[in-house]
């Protein structure tokens, strides 16, 4: 299964400047282990980290879902992009 979220729709990418690029997210459907992430944008390397760690300690979509990050943050796309994934993103439209 896989999730995008769009930097578009993140606040604190919009008041950097950085509103170019996207977050995606794939998983095991059945288990929602995830096995990778892929951010192409700017401050990219200030998200992989906790992606990395993420998949390293075996996390599910849920998990990256329900971290908390702070508001208005980078960090948001990731569980946006994992609730993307889960089906019950808020911030962006889905078909």
């Amino acid at each position: 299964v896989n999730g995008r979220f769009p930097l578009g729709a993140n606040g604190r990418a919009q008041t950097l400047n950085a509103a170019n690029g996207v977050v995606l997210t794939v998983a095991e459907a059945e288990t929602e282990l995830l096995l990778g992430v892929t951010i192409v944008a700017p401050h990219a390397s200030d998200l992989i980290g906790e992606a990395a760690l993420a998949i390293e300690m075996g996390a599910t979509l849920t998990d990256l879902a329900e971290t908390l990050h702070p508001h208005p943050g980078l960090g948001e796309a990731l569980l946006e992009s994992a609730e993307a994934a889960l089906g019950r993103a808020v911030h962006i439209l889905t078909r």
